[in-house]
């Protein structure tokens, strides 16, 4: 069964907020929510706000509201580099570090 799951780690600027096994992962993702089973395709995304889920694979699941950052799909290990992670939404907004997809034309 462990070749059925995903490796999850989450981390912030602090610390690690999780690092263990799940048995799916739902991610806010810039541009709305993403999905990830084990075997998901490899991928990059901008990490949007909301609330990230991980799915333990004994039952039950783990949640943290996100803000900002990325995250890399990639032989089902699922790494989230965040701005912001916690148990309530951020307190104040972020600062503009992350450069936005309607932004990147203008950098090019």
């Amino acid at each position: 069964m462990a070749d059925k799951l995903l490796r999850v780690r989450v981390v912030s600027p602090d610390r690690i907020v999780f690092d263990g096994e799940g048995s799916a992962v739902v991610a806010p993702a810039w541009d709305g929510q993403v999905g990830i089973l084990p075997g998901h395709a490899p991928m990059l995304a901008l990490v949007g706000s909301g609330v990230l889920s991980v799915e333990r694979a004994g039952g039950g699941s783990d949640s943290f509201h996100v803000a900002g950052g990325v995250l890399k799909v990639e032989r089902n290990q699922v790494t989230v580099l965040t701005e912001y992670a916690g148990d309530a939404p951020p307190p104040k907004p972020l600062p503009d570090t992350v450069v936005y997809p309607e932004d990147a034309a203008a950098l090019a």
